[in-house]
């Protein structure tokens, strides 16, 4: 438009004079920008077993029912009632109308049917979560807002179905589900964000379910954007080129205290860390997978390596003392079911040197142990790139098991170049750590028996290739067992079979070490609340409810001007004494950092 043009339509336009502000989403989308350095697995639910993969699963597709944001009770998710028989074989479930995917599609009871039937019948789809439908004897929708579930015998997990739900309109469609990548977006889901773009270990972009039912989040977008190393993570934090953060190390989360704008949260977590020890992997049949040192087979050996590792020195040196000294696989925050062992294994070099001498694996001339049978203990041990965690603690595990008479080969690779050895069975010792769910089952489910691969290393989702009767007898009982002091005692007796077998040593429960911008999001739940995370929730409340600041919202599209009209496209805005036109633009969140 030229200067003329534009005096010649003054007059007309002051006819059509807004006094309102610019609305902000016609300007630009508030964006909650969070900071990952674990890299995803996979974006296929049936599939993702990584916290990132998970965490991204979660916010595409509710659960049949949810965790409580305060106490992490069962609460309503897809389905808003529920109940069961007498004998507690047949459970119902109700999903109310109203409830949608994200193209509009009503979400029903069938969708839901779909999905457990897909992980009974297809060992691929399984994979993550398979434990929990693993007993199920039938599930059918009887009607779209009526869903029947039938076990094989009474499963005290039925309230803690930890499955997204997918659309059946969609995933009928696919015919390999182990190929099958999900990331065609926008990705069809039922949870508050849709997947809009993915570039892997780059970013991944959601907007806002607007139509989401419990109500649509308080912004726009949500990006996740991956950093090799937490050290990047905290500096674009402090540069304001994200907006949260999590799993920092004790020295990151201390150089934050009082910085201006950022609010730190420290919780107890409800993740534990452990090496991992190759005491035998094998398939489900029991076939040998990889190429375990044997000796690791000897729970002698695998005793004594526990008993070399001074749990409270790593505490004290790598976590800065924010974590809890390990013992089992259930952190403390979880009380009912966090495990105390009944004689707790002291640090102790000499006793654990001692039991070698006697057990015939004598040292070489050259101070290195050698098995009955004649091999060298010179031993892998696999650390995740992503944590800084992993390659601090792998020194002390060096130097401990130097005194016993160990060599270590500290090797430190991508997260899914670990989790391609440990599947396969190609490591001795690596690092590992997984997220506990309020209700044990899951966590307990890695080291049965039935959850080891099968022969095309599919199928289960095994943490240590434990295989023992006494454990799966165990599991079995506390899975059917709905008195809770009853169950807690099985509970707590796995736990015990899982610490003195010792197929992991399980060496703390890190402290939740998170930050955000404070300047930019006013507040975020924390779950349990209070004293809870943010993220790596059970659920997806610390980002569905997060609160922009009033600064942000302002910055993110509010102007001083008013709207004085719309000719052919363009828009005129009087600030202050001067007149601006300009054509309007989409603009990308990302782009006005």
């Amino acid at each position: 438009m030229g200067i003329r043009r534009f005096g010649a339509v003054t007059a007309a336009m002051a006819l059509v004079v807004l006094l309102a502000p610019v609305p902000a989403h016609a300007q630009q989308a508030v964006t909650l920008r969070v900071a990952i350095t674990q890299q995803v697995d996979s974006l296929n639910p049936f599939l993702s077993v990584f916290q990132a993969g998970t965490e991204v699963g979660r916010l595409m597709y509710d659960y049949l029912t949810a965790y409580d944001v305060k106490d992490q009770r069962p609460v309503e998710g897809l389905a808003d009632r529920w109940e069961s028989s007498a004998d507690r074989l047949t459970w119902t479930f109700h999903v109310p109308e109203g409830k949608k995917w994200s193209d509009g599609q009503p979400v029903t009871a069938k969708d839901v049917a779909f999905t457990y039937d897909l992980m009974m019948r297809d060992e691929v789809a399984a994979t993550a979560n398979g434990s929990f439908t693993a007993d199920f004897e039938s599930v059918t929708a009887t009607d779209d807002r009526t869903l029947v579930i039938r076990t094989k015998q009474p499963q005290a997990t039925m309230l803690a179905l930890d499955v997204p739900i997918v659309p059946a309109h969609v995933w009928s469609e696919v015919t390999d589900i182990g190929e099958y990548r999900n990331d065609q977006t926008p990705v069809v889901g039922s949870g508050p964000f849709v997947l809009t773009e993915y570039r892997a270990n780059e970013f991944i972009r959601f907007k806002a379910n607007k139509d989401y039912w419990r109500g649509a989040p308080k912004y726009d977008e949500l990006t996740f954007t991956y950093y090799k190393t937490s050290d990047a993570a905290v500096q674009a934090l402090g540069k304001g080129e994200v907006d949260l953060v999590n799993r920092m190390g004790p020295a990151q989360f201390d150089s934050l205290k009082d910085k201006d704008g950022i609010t730190r949260n420290q919780a107890q977590g409800r993740r534990f860390n452990e090496i991992v020890i190759n005491s035998g992997a094998a398939t489900r049949t029991g076939e040998p997978i990889g190429d375990g040192h044997p000796a690791l087979k000897d729970v002698v050996v695998r005793r004594a390596i526990a008993q070399s590792l001074d749990l409270d020195a790593i505490i004290a040196k790598v976590n800065g003392g924010y974590a809890q000294r390990g013992t089992g696989p259930i952190p403390p925050v979880f009380a009912d079911y966090h495990f105390t062992p009944e004689s707790v294994r002291p640090y102790d070099p000499a006793a654990a040197n001692a039991e070698l001498d006697r057990a015939g694996y004598a040292r070489g001339a050259d101070g290195i142990r050698v098995s009955p049978e004649g091999r060298r203990m010179e031993l892998r041990l696999l650390g995740h790139a992503s944590r800084a965690y992993d390659e601090q603690t792998a020194e002390f595990v060096k130097r401990s098991l130097a005194d016993l008479g160990i060599v270590v080969d500290v090797q430190i690779v991508s997260d899914n170049q670990l989790n391609e050895s440990g599947t396969a069975g190609t490591f001795d010792l690596q690092f590992s750590g997984w997220g506990t769910n309020p209700d044990p089952d899951f966590i307990l489910s890695l080291h049965t028996c039935g959850q080891r691969p099968n022969a095309d290393g599919k199928g289960g989702t095994t943490d240590t290739f434990f295989c023992d009767a006494e454990y799966d007898a165990l599991y079995a009982q506390q899975r059917a067992e709905f008195d809770p002091a009853k169950r807690r005692e099985l509970v707590r007796r796995m736990q015990q079979r899982f610490y003195d077998q010792v197929p992991a040593v399980v060496l703390g429960y890190d402290n939740a070490l998170e930050a955000y911008r404070s300047d930019k999001f006013a507040s975020f739940p924390v779950q349990p609340d209070p004293g809870g995370v943010i993220m790596a929730q059970n659920g997806v409340w610390g980002y569905y409810g997060a609160t922009p600041a009033a600064s942000a919202g302002e910055s993110a599209g509010s102007t001083t001007g008013l709207v004085l009209g719309v000719v052919g496209g363009a828009v005129v805005v009087l600030v202050g004494a001067v007149w601006l036109l300009g054509r309007r633009r989409g603009q990308r969140a990302e782009d006005r950092e």
